[in-house]
Parts: structure tokens; C-alpha cells; sequence
């Protein structure tokens, strides 16, 4: 059960009205077990003094709690929602342009590291877009030199990434995903993954080629929706031979890409389960593969807002968690709704540092 007593009031945000009624229900659970207990120790004619009986219980929970609790095994910090992109189906839209100053993030992440961390993803927004890429490879830096994680990611439009990024960073980064979902350029225009006459495709080949220059494991990611559905991308994905093919089923997020508040309208791009499935059969003699639908996508991620805050999917919406920062990783990541069942059933956890990878550079 979370400790409530002691909690602040984030400076950024206010606790959402679904997080209050959590934390009404673990009280309501807390006193339900005290009671049963006590209940039990009468009829079992074995009472103790209501001292020692609170005692026993207190025991009993908090083993239950260990044995129970969420690790942040692998955790998402999308620390900038601003994006130079503007893909239709975008669920982590730019609704703010706020930035965690670098101590802070560090800060963040170290408590995260003592906490079971072991990998961590960058994301955004575009991650390469703050302070032109040096944010970023100063927390990639600092994950892999004073943390010493296993393994150290970034997910990229790959727009705004240079060779002299590689030449001050790379060494320090175990995986870069590069979004791609389409090999045809109008096609890339009409979801929105470009910028100006940039040819999205030739800048995937330059930074193929960076990656195993610099010896980073390159890795593609993919959304499909209604615009590349029909596509075969069979060939291309074997040419550029990636560790990694992530394939996703284009997913809507309430004030995200759907509803009132959100900043893009995806329900255009959405396909059905059935049509997500024909893509994966056209696709199955691509050896790497990892398909993800809606199902598995939803809850299986441990996601870190701009601010540090878990970000709890389940009901169709992002509902904030405090701030790790203000309350600590232990009592932030029980309003997660993180499903480690699933992250696991999904192969979150696979051969994620490039030193473990045995690749031919």
C-alpha cells in the first residue's frame, strides 16, 4: 500500500480526481485487512492485546507489499513533447514546452536507478530538438557513465541528428530508434512524418549508416494506420537490417490524438485488429520483427512525462502520477497502471545492451 501521509502537493500539476479515489481505496484495503485479521485472531481463539494485533498486521502487509511491488525495470522519460513533426496520429502531442532543468532530470534518474532501474528510453516529442541534442546526450552520458545502466535508448524522427552528435555521444548509447512508417515519401507527407522537401527516407540510410560507424544498435519503429496499411515493406526492412523492427497498430489517446482537448484527430488513421493482423502475415518472414497491438501497447510501458510523472493508460487517457521528484519512485509508480504481466508477455525484456548484441560493426 502507497504512503500518503507524507505527500506534497506537485508544483506543476494537480492530483487528477482518479488518483484521489486510488488513494481513498488502498486506506479502505489498508483498514479491511486490520479488521479481517483481528476478526480472524478472535475466532481462531488465539487474540492478542490490540497492541501487538495492529503490529502483526502491519507485518503482514508490508511483506505483501514487497513481494508485490512494481521495479522500474524499464522506463520511457519523454522529457520534451515539442516535436518539428506533425504525424496525425500522435499520442504524446506538444501540450506544453516545459523542460526539467539537467540536475533535475539527473536527479530523477538516479532515484529511478536505485530503484531497479536498468533501462532507459528517451523519447519526446523529438528528443534531438532541446538544446540541439546535447540535453539529450548529456543524460545519455550521465545514464551510462555515473549510473552505469545496462542499456541506454533514444526514439528519434532522426530529422535533427548530426554526425558530430555520434562523434561526442555515441559510444554512451546502446540503441537508436529511428520512426519510419513508410518507404514511400508521399505517403510519409500525407501522415505528416516530414519536414519540408527533407527526404525522410535518405536521412534513415545516413543515420543506418552512423550507427554502425559508431557502433550503435539501430533499431526502426512503425505505425500503422489507414495510410500504410496496403504497404509492403518487406525489402527495405531487410536492407537496412535492423536489431529491432517495432510495429505498432496506431493507437487513440484521450486528449492526445482524440477528444476535446487533444491536438491531432487520429480516428482517421485508426485501423481494426483484423487489419493490423494482415500487416503482420505480409511481414512474417521478416526474422526481427516485434509486433505490438493496441492490447499489448496500452499498459505495458512505464511512461515519465516532461515532469517525471508515471503516466497511468488504462482508461483509454494519460491520468497523472506525483512527480518521482516530489514523493519518490516507490509511492509515484503505484498510480502507473503499469501491467508487468504484459511487459513481460510483449518481450520488454530482451538482449538490450549493445555489448550483450554480438554485433558485426
Amino acid at each position: 500500500m502507497c504512503d500518503t501521509a507524507g505527500l506534497k502537493m506537485n508544483t506543476f500539476s494537480v492530483i487528477p480526481s482518479m488518483v484521489q479515489l486510488q488513494l481513498c481505496v488502498s486506506h479502505l484495503l489498508y483498514i479491511f485487512a486490520s479488521v479481517f485479521s483481528t476478526v480472524f485472531n478472535w475466532t481462531s481463539g488465539v487474540f492478542m492485546p490490540s497492541t501487538s494485533s495492529v503490529s502483526q498486521v502491519d507485518i503482514k502487509v508490508d511483506q505483501s507489499i514487497v513481494k508485490n511491488e512494481t521495479s522500474p525495470t524499464s522506463v520511457n522519460y519523454h522529457f520534451t513533447r515539442k516535436c518539428n513533426y506533425k504525424c496525425g496520429f500522435c499520442f504524446h502531442t506538444a501540450k506544453t514546452s516545459f523542460v526539467l532543468p539537467l540536475d533535475e532530470a539527473k536527479r530523477g534518474l538516479n532515484l529511478l536507478k536505485q530503484s531497479g532501474m536498468e533501462k532507459i528510453n528517451f523519447s519526446g516529442g523529438e528528443p534531438f530538438l532541446h538544446d540541439k541534442g546535447d540535453f539529450l546526450g548529456k543524460l545519455v552520458q550521465y545514464c551510462k557513465q555515473d549510473l552505469q545502466l545496462p542499456s541506454v535508448s533514444i526514439v528519434s524522427n532522426g530529422s535533427m541528428i548530426k554526425e558530430k552528435w555520434f562523434q561526442k555521444y555515441g559510444e554512451d548509447l546502446d540503441i537508436l530508434a529511428i520512426s519510419c512508417d513508410s518507404f514511400d515519401e508521399a505517403t510519409n507527407q500525407l501522415i505528416g512524418r516530414t519536414q519540408g522537401r527533407k527526404s525522410h527516407i535518405d536521412n534513415l540510410h545516413k543515420i543506418r549508416n552512423w550507427c554502425q560507424q559508431y557502433k550503435v544498435a539501430f533499431k526502426i519503429n512503425s505505425v500503422i494506420n489507414t495510410f500504410n496499411i496496403d504497404e509492403d515493406m518487406t525489402d527495405n526492412i531487410l536492407q537496412l537490417n535492423p536489431v529491432r523492427w517495432k510495429v505498432f497498430q496506431c493507437l487513440l489517446i484521450d486528449g492526445e490524438n482524440a477528444g476535446e482537448d487533444a491536438l491531432r484527430e487520429a480516428e482517421r488513421f485508426v485501423i481494426s485488429d483484423q487489419m493490423f493482423q494482415e500487416f503482420l502475415d505480409r511481414h512474417s518472414s521478416v526474422p526481427c520483427l516485434v509486433p505490438e497491438s493496441n492490447e499489448k501497447m496500452r499498459n505495458s510501458y512505464l511512461i515519465l512525462d516532461e515532469y517525471m510523472r508515471f503516466l497511468d493508460c488504462r482508461e483509454g487517457r494519460k491520468d497523472p502520477s506525483m512527480s518521482i521528484l516530489d514523493v519518490g519512485v516507490k509511492e509515484a509508480i503505484c498510480f502507473s497502471g503499469f501491467d508487468e504481466k504484459m511487459f513481460r508477455e510483449r518481450g520488454g525484456k530482451y538482449v538490450w545492451s549493445k555489448a550483450d548484441m554480438k554485433l558485426e560493426w
